[in-house]
């Protein structure tokens, strides 16, 4: 897969494609929801296969971590390891902007990946968008 932090708008639509496909459509999270405020600020990716868009992340920078977020691949695309490539590339930009902290809020089905890749929860469990979710943080 090749990872490319979005630039154009046309990459940004890609990003949104994939996120609405998988939060959206798949997980029944609210349009509102999945795009909010922080699309504006944030440092976009996406992931293509072939030239076709099949993963997508954001990446914001809060409270001293590189905060991983809305981090998703097309279904039919899942277990080939794009997802650990993408965290591998938003933890290379974290590092590269200075930071040595990475935090995510991880839906908790997804738990034993995060924890394969180093990350250790350090909440409670807590619902955002209907699904449960806790929060990990890994030091880079």
């Amino acid at each position: 897969m090749n990872i490319n932090i979005v630039e154009t708008d046309a990459q940004l639509k890609e990003a949104y494609h994939v996120r609405m496909t998988v939060f959206v459509k798949e997980q029944n999270v609210s349009p509102e929801e999945e795009l909010d405020e922080h699309d504006k600020t944030a440092t976009h990716l996406v992931g293509y296969e072939n030239d076709q868009a099949i993963a997508a992340s954001r990446l914001r920078f809060v409270e001293g971590y590189g905060k991983l977020e809305r981090i998703c691949i097309l279904k039919e695309h899942r277990g080939k390891a794009f997802g650990s490539q993408m965290i591998a590339a938003m933890e290379d930009i974290i590092l590269s902007k200075g930071y040595k902290k990475a935090k995510l809020n991880a839906q908790t089905q997804a738990l034993p990946f995060y924890e394969r890749l180093g990350y250790k929860t350090i909440s409670g469990e807590f619902m955002d968008a209907g699904i449960p979710h806790v929060t990990m943080v890994k030091d880079l």
